[in-house]
This record gives structure tokens, sequence and C-alpha cells, in this order.
């Protein structure tokens, strides 16, 4: 049983989602007003929450940036306004998945329990975690986000990645960056770097073959392992805010280089 906190502001609406994950095993608090939801928060120290992007009183991408600074606690943005910006700030907040009403509640339980299931999977190690450091199309020749190991890995390491020849030179400071599976936690030069699951996910990928040029759909199935639907630009804004995390040890210095039409790659 997993606590869920559903902060959402229709009363019928919230029902139904009590309903069905009560049904699915999971115990659920409600909260209907904005201004209450980071107190739920703290008091009921839920495992995952579904946050309305409309409230009373406070919007849910303020609620989920104050969460997302405190917590790894996944996060679930429920929404009627389904513009591109609206998905694409969600995801840049940290937002592990998406839901554009009107939905069927069955699809919500099976988020919920996509996205519980992945970070259970990252706490027992057997994968990247959904949780904080801090969000496809099926393609049988793309490798796992990562190495197979989990514990920390320096950028230049080869562990469980097939070795591919890109022409780039090689690294002289691969152990500049360090990318601890095991821990959550990613350093450069030293420097601890705040990331969110996506970003890390991303991390540890082009880091696992410094050099190599990633596809977008090798990054895509990197990133999201549930088959969700992606578009190119969200990968973009990814890639564009830890390139900007990345920058901020290393000034003046583009260390995730887009290839046009290609995809990516990361140079120390």
């Amino acid at each position: 049983m997993s606590r869920i906190l559903v902060v959402e502001d229709e009363p019928k609406l919230a029902e139904v989602l009590r309903t069905y994950l009560e049904a699915a095993g999971h115990e659920v608090h409600l909260v209907n007003d904005g201004l209450q939801a980071m107190a739920a928060f703290e008091q009921w120290q839920p495992a995952l929450v579904l946050l309305d992007l409309m409230l009373p009183g406070r919007d849910g991408l303020d609620i989920c940036r104050d969460i997302r600074a405190r917590s790894a606690v996944p996060v679930i943005m429920v929404t009627a306004r389904s513009e591109e910006i609206d998905r694409l700030l969600g995801l840049e907040l940290g937002a592990d998945d998406y839901i554009c009403k009107p939905f069927s509640p069955r699809e919500v339980v099976a988020r919920v329990r996509a996205v519980l299931r992945r970070t259970e999977e990252g706490a027992s190690g057997s994968s990247p975690p959904a949780g904080r450091a801090r969000a496809t199309r099926a393609d049988a020749s793309c490798p796992s986000p990562g190495p197979s190991s989990a514990g920390p890995i320096a950028a230049g390491s080869r562990a469980a990645w097939p070795a591919v020849d890109t022409g780039a030179p090689s690294l002289a400071r691969a152990s500049a960056l360090q990318v601890d599976v095991a821990g959550w936690q990613a350093s450069l030069d030293g420097h601890v770097l705040d990331l969110t699951p996506v970003e890390f996910r991303l991390l540890n990928l082009l880091a696992s073959q410094p050099g190599r040029i990633f596809s977008r759909d090798q990054v895509l199935d990197g990133l999201y392992d549930d088959h969700r639907v992606v578009t190119d630009r969200a990968v973009d804004t990814h890639v564009k805010n830890l390139r900007r995390k990345l920058a901020a040890v290393r000034p003046g210095q583009d260390l995730i280089r887009t290839v046009y039409g290609v995809g990516y790659r990361l140079t120390l």
C-alpha cells in the first residue's frame, strides 16, 4: 500500500480518484486547496502526489516547485491545460508525468503504478530512480539508460555498453564527472549537481559513453521507460536545463554538444 496525496479542487473528480486508487490498494488523502497542499504534504509524507495545475489559493506549478525543492517524492501533474508550454514548464520544475483532463480513472491508476514502480526499482538499485538526485518509442537496439552496476561510474566508463567509434577525441578529464547511481548523485569537478530525475537519467546516459552520439529516439527510451508520448521539444528542454547546470560549474564550456539532425553527445 502506498500513500497518495491528491490535490484536486473538483470534489466529484477527487472522490472518483480516491475510489479508484483505494480499489488499487493505495491509501489516499484529499486536499482541495492549493494553500493547504504543502502542510498536508509535510504532515502526511505521501509516496506520490497527484497535483492539479489550476487550484484555488495557489498554483500547482508553485506547489510542484516547493515539493521538488525539498523532496524526491514523484509528482504527477493533472491539468485541463494541454498547451505544450505548460507541459514543458511542468517538466522543468520536476514533474514526473502529466495527465490531461478529461481522462480515464483507470489511466490515472496505471500512471501511478508505473511511476511508483520506477521509484521502487530505483530505491532497490535495479535502475535509475524516479526520485530526485533528485519525467517513447520502443527500439530493441537502444541500450538501457545506464550501466548495470549500481555503483559510481566515471565519465568514460564503458561498463555494460558496446564500443562505438564516434570519431570523437579521447577525454582527458574523464574522472572529473562522477555519476553515482546507487547514491543518486552526480558531481562535476567536485561540485554536486542539483538535478531533476530526468536530468539525472539524461546525464547518466550520456556519461556512460562520452563522445558517443545518442539519437533522439535513444534519449527518449533512456529517459522514459513507460512508452509515454513525449515530444522532441521536451527532450530539448531537458538538454538545455542540464547544459545550463553543467555550465554553472564550467562557465563558457558547452559540455553537451548537439549534432544537428543526429542527436547529442557529452564532451569534457
